[in-house]
């Protein structure tokens, strides 16, 4: 059997404020910062040790990822950085607020954009200070101007089979620090779920998630390290940033 560990990174100045994020490179809170701490001591707890650790070129992924390895004894795992782990880009709905975007265009369609597998928001316009196609870390990537559920899946399951399988197949042991969507593109990759099903799926912030894999990289089931009441409430959480 083999174990693979994801975690959704700790909460953001963007999480608290209910905004929408996408490839803005929003920082951790102090309360962020203790979710990926307690992540770390948690995974030591129950005796993970990683060879190799992958992220995203957002600095809350990557902040998260040592804030983790901070609190892990021994060799620190070689860190790949990949784009393609980066969050869903949100197009023009960056930086704009949840609960008032659901005032101006109606729950139903700001849910269709939320949890819409092949629906995409509104593409970033060029004067958008949100808009990322000029940083210099994204030189010769293509920035999207929106983005899909479905797009995220495509480059994230890209990621996997060209770096994450080979890996796995030497018996590396891995943690991905990542963003909600990119994991729940994984979920639905990996699980088979439909897109009504991987709607349903809220991905709490720092929270360590296990996959337990069987040798032809199959999964044979997933579950977070979390008691069921704290898991509940992280969940609530995800699951109603439009009504607060």
């Amino acid at each position: 059997m083999i174990k693979i560990v994801l975690i959704r990174h700790g909460q953001t100045t963007f999480n608290k404020k209910n905004l929408f994020c996408g490839w803005t490179d929003a920082d951790l809170t102090p309360r962020g910062r203790k979710e990926a701490l307690k992540a770390g001591q948690t995974l030591k707890r129950k005796g993970f040790k990683f060879d190799l650790a992958f992220d995203s070129f957002l600095k809350r992924s990557s902040k998260t990822l040592a804030l983790i390895l901070k609190e892990m004894p021994g060799l620190r795992p070689k860190i790949i950085k990949d784009w393609r782990l980066n969050e869903r880009h949100y197009g023009d709905l960056q930086g704009k607020s949840k609960p008032e975007s659901v005032a101006k265009f109606g729950a139903k369609k700001v849910l269709a954009w939320r949890r819409g597998y092949a629906v995409r928001p509104p593409q970033i316009s060029k004067s958008n200070k949100f808009n990322q196609s000029g940083e210099l870390k994204y030189r010769g990537i293509k920035v999207p101007l929106a983005e899909s559920l479905k797009d995220v899946e495509k480059r994230t399951k890209a990621c996997w089979q060209e770096l994450v399988v080979p890996a796995l197949k030497q018996k590396k042991k891995i943690i991905i620090s990542a963003s909600g969507n990119n994991l729940r593109a994984l979920i639905k990759y990996l699980d088979k779920l439909s897109a009504a099903e991987i709607a349903e799926i809220n991905i709490p912030t720092g929270i360590p998630m296990v996959y337990e894999l069987d040798n032809n990289l199959k999964p044979i089931k997933h579950y977070y390290l979390a008691s069921r009441k704290e898991l509940a409430a992280a969940i609530s959480e995800v699951k109603n940033q439009t009504k607060r």
